[in-house]
């Protein structure tokens, strides 16, 4: 099964995170499959902060891929566009 996740990158005090498409199995910071965005937390600029290849993300939602709760409050937050089931 494919996840829709966060995946850990970035220095220690500055954080960021990339929005991937990964097997359930491999671990958070492991292989992954595409690279859908990223996220930047102490980006003062919310939307600056976040970018999703929105084409790509409902490109795998459609497809079955489950996205986890954090990154569907992001993305319902910034991308109205994109619709979950």
């Amino acid at each position: 099964m494919l996840k829709i996740r966060m995946r850990r990158c970035g220095a220690k005090n500055a954080i960021c995170f990339r929005v991937v498409l990964a097997d359930v199995r491999s671990p958070r910071d492991g292989k992954y499959l595409e690279s859908l965005g990223y996220y930047h937390p102490r980006d003062s600029d919310a939307k600056r902060g976040l970018h999703i290849d929105v084409e790509r993300l409902q490109y795998w939602l459609d497809q079955g891929a489950q996205p986890t709760e954090t990154v569907v409050s992001l993305t319902k937050r910034h991308y109205p566009v994109v619709k979950f089931k």
